[in-house]
């Protein structure tokens, strides 16, 4: 990163910090930069053929944010999942959700328990959920119970149980599987759980040439495994860095347009969002966008986001958040597709 020294600097419009704070940035900056890359490298030498999605996920992670992961079966979510939490230096747990899973199955339960002098105690006990990076597999099979609870860990990094409040480790993340609202057994996310998602990532199957080297890498007598890079304080100062990192003004006023001009309600909306919107999404979502188009600048080397972040990483941190009424459904529209009609309005 050296090398883009001309780039470590601030856009025009972003505000200013002390002369030894931005040096102080820059420099931590150009430390981290070589390390994110070899992240992504370690990550893809296992993931084979998803070097965007391993992109999204970091930026996610590194944005302090969660995310849902959207695919067909087999497409290594559980080994990205693993993967990245090894490379991380993270504790990782899997949930495997199901219609009976109970709000405990996932928080933890007090147990009765005897001491040595015949006095009975309660005594907390953990659930996966007190993990630091959180697979949460087939979210949407659990009843809306069981993803309240996993809602307030998500939005509140703690869990209550028994009248007390316990904290969960930090860092906290959860990357989400979410089946067809379609398939049987299935409860639709709220919408309060799908905007406490920074990403909406989207699998598909790798190219033909990865698809190849995944047999062959896949089916031999050993496994690649990729090598722990970071600490999970590491990780916390580089996301404590994404937050110092400058914004321009032309880069927060194309994000706080591109949010509201989602919404069906604001003036001046288009046609298309007016015709074929429920609800659009809520502040969170500038903040969600904010943080990733820092997160993404970071993992590409350079100290601040532009518009080309904010383009990249619209679809993703938006198309979950718009509510489609019947009459966009019938017509063909998806969210997806209405994002990118309002993103190709930015300049």
């Amino acid at each position: 990163m050296s090398d883009q020294s001309a780039s470590l600097t601030q856009p025009p419009g972003a505000v200013p910090d002390s002369q030894q704070e931005g040096a102080a940035t820059v420099a931590e900056a150009d430390r981290l930069a070589p390390r994110l890359k070899e992240l992504q490298q370690a990550i893809g030498s296992v993931v084979l053929g998803q070097d965007e999605v391993i992109s999204q996920v970091l930026t996610a992670i590194l944005g302090g944010g969660h995310a849902l992961l959207m695919g067909a079966p087999g497409l290594g979510k559980t080994l990205l999942v693993k993967t990245t939490a090894r490379v991380l230096g993270l504790e990782n747990s899997r949930i495997q959700f199901t219609p009976d899973l109970m709000p405990s199955d996932i928080t933890g339960a007090e147990i009765l328990e005897t001491d040595e002098n015949g006095q009975r105690h309660f005594r907390f006990l953990p659930g996966p959920i007190f993990s630091q990076l959180v697979l949460a597999d087939e979210i949407n099979r659990a009843s809306p119970r069981t993803q309240a609870a996993l809602l307030q860990a998500m939005a509140e990094g703690a869990v209550t149980q028994g009248g007390k409040t316990w904290p969960l480790p930090r860092p906290f993340h959860v990357l989400a599987t979410q089946n067809p609202i379609e398939q049987e057994g299935t409860y639709p996310l709220p919408e309060a759980q799908l905007d406490r998602f920074m990403l909406q990532i989207s699998l598909q199957p790798p190219a033909r040439e990865a698809e190849r080297r995944m047999l062959l890498a896949t089916t031999g007598s050993t496994q690649a495994e990729a090598p722990r890079l970071l600490t999970a304080g590491e990780l916390l100062q580089a996301q404590a860095l994404v937050r110092r990192l400058p914004v321009g003004d032309k880069v927060v006023d194309a994000i706080i347009a591109l949010v509201r001009s989602l919404r069906p309600a604001e003036p001046g909306a288009s046609e298309q969002v007016t015709q074929y919107l429920d609800y659009g999404p809520g502040p969170r979502a500038g903040q969600a966008l904010m943080m990733a188009t820092r997160a993404r600048a970071l993992l590409d080397g350079r100290l601040a986001p532009s518009l080309d972040d904010v383009r990249a990483l619209a679809e993703p941190v938006l198309a979950h958040r718009l509510g489609l009424n019947y009459a966009a459904q019938a017509e063909g529209y998806t969210p997806a597709g209405i994002v990118a009609a309002q993103t190709a309005r930015l300049s």
